[in-house]
């Protein structure tokens, strides 16, 4: 049984045994209401972040990429989109550095091969960035990708096709479990983009 007595890759099977309260507003919630991650979305960002689904950690804490092993925020520190290294509990504050978050997945958490094939929801995220228009949306990893765009191959960069104003990257996960992947460099490209935007 996985944390808060929620079974891996989906929602359900509460456990009101559990007095964790860490997240005791998923007990109160039937599970087409639960967003596992609140989403980090308003006009006038310069990034939005989408991943797959929430981690079991993430999803256990309330925070975007806060498995152990992930080099999310340390990444996005490196490349200079965030003027110090932020903690995963103080995700909130990125609202500030102008980047938002969002999954693809927002009723399942877990490892992306345990996720069902059905619980991307692409038309949710278009709708989101025709309405609020960040400067960029930039996919952590291939898979969230892969299910955003219906193709089974995809190139790592920045993609061909916007939605609207808004440029589409996709980036190497910087989940732990996809480290024989890793490389800085497109996510250094997205972010010279990003500023270079932001100075136009």
């Amino acid at each position: 049984m996985s944390p808060q007595g929620f079974e891996k890759g989906a929602v359900g099977n509460h456990r009101h045994e559990d007095h964790d309260t860490t997240n005791q507003a998923w007990l109160d919630c039937t599970p087409s209401m639960i967003h596992i991650l609140e989403d980090l979305l308003r006009p006038n960002l310069r990034l939005v972040i989408c991943g797959t689904a929430a981690g079991t950690r993430s999803a256990r804490i309330g925070a975007y990429y806060a498995g152990p092993g992930n080099k999310f925020w340390r990444t996005i520190h490196v490349i200079g989109l965030t003027p110090h290294l932020v903690a995963p509990e103080d995700w909130r504050l990125l609202d500030a550095f102008g980047i938002g978050f969002t999954d693809m997945a927002k009723h399942h958490f877990g490892m992306d091969k345990d996720l069902p094939a059905d619980c991307f929801d692409a038309g949710r995220l278009r709708a989101a960035m025709e309405e609020i228009q960040p400067g960029a949306l930039a996919f952590n990893g291939k898979a969230a990708a892969q299910a955003f765009f219906d193709r089974k191959s995809i190139d790592y960069g920045q993609h061909e096709e916007s939605i609207g104003k808004t440029a589409i990257w996709v980036l190497p996960s910087t989940s732990g479990a996809a480290s024989g992947a890793w490389r800085i460099g497109p996510w250094q490209e997205l972010a010279d983009a990003v500023r270079a935007t932001v100075a136009s």
